[in-house]
């Protein structure tokens, strides 16, 4: 018996072929979508505000403050790492309440040398008992922040920097990119800066008010997949399910990298 195709039905195979080619693509847009996604706290994040206070000669000197707006996660010691690239060729001319871990390559600078000179920059926070004229308001920490639904106090933390070669007004300042965060390890994906309104700070008596001359905001957000990648597990190739016939003393995956146990690992 032979079947013949009638053009509403040929039509009818190709919607059911792009649909199904439709409802593949957004599956695995939300696969991907899904990496920065915690089950546990899905409004939560940690929000990175980069408020310029001041315009310098060559660029800017900004505070940046990072909030932990999760609910239960908080950043634990050795305390958060936090990276992004430069825009353009900008340097940090000096910092105070952070550091930048490597200065890189200042050789093309005469008397003065920045304080890092790396296109991607990467900022630890300074140690309790830091010198007062080292500090600004919520630094030196150790990188350590609580989540701001058990401790808002103890939520925030700050450093502020000056940057050259950044331009001089809103219309030339560059905002960076590919921003990361470790607290400390991998876990957090961040998106795009975004400019946004400007901050306004008021004064310790609340009768005066300042405002940001230019502020942008970073969201990271938590994922225990991006975590975990290669969670630890051992692999028996046995068929019973008893250790005593067929131990399982290798570990199959997730111990690349462990010094511990080097040679317990199957590739």
């Amino acid at each position: 018996m032979e079947f013949l195709l009638t053009p509403s039905s040929r039509f009818f195979n190709k919607v059911t072929t792009c649909g199904i080619l439709l409802l593949y693509l957004l599956f695995c847009a939300s696969l991907k979508a899904a990496e920065a996604y915690d089950a546990l706290d899905p409004t939560g994040n940690i929000t990175i505000k980069w408020d310029i206070i001041q315009w310098t000669p060559d660029g800017y000197v900004a505070v940046v403050t990072i909030y932990n707006f999760q609910q239960y996660r908080h950043i634990e010691a050795p305390g958060w790492t936090l990276g992004w690239t430069w825009a353009k060729k900008e340097v940090i001319w000096s910092m105070v309440g952070g550091q930048a871990t490597d200065q890189g390559d200042c050789s093309k600078f005469k008397g003065n040398i920045p304080h890092c000179c790396k296109k991607n920059p990467t900022v630890v926070d300074l140690l309790p008992g830091t010198p007062y004229n080292q500090q600004v308001a919520n630094c030196c920490k150790g990188g350590v922040i609580s989540s701001w639904a058990q401790d808002p106090a103890n939520a925030v933390s700050s450093f502020q920097l000056s940057v050259g070669s950044a331009g001089t007004s809103n219309k030339t300042v560059r905002v960076p990119k590919n921003f990361t965060l470790k607290t400390p390890g991998p876990g957090y994906t961040c998106g795009p800066a975004n400019i946004v309104t400007p901050s306004k700070f008021p004064s310790a008596d609340k009768r005066r008010v300042t405002q940001a001359l230019m502020t942008w905001n970073v969201t990271c957000t938590y994922s225990q997949f991006l975590a975990k990648r290669a969670p630890t597990c051992c692999v028996s190739l046995s068929s019973f399910y008893n250790d005593t016939i067929v131990p399982c003393q290798t570990c199959a995956c997730g111990c690349q990298n462990n010094t511990a146990l080097s040679g317990s690992c199957v590739e």
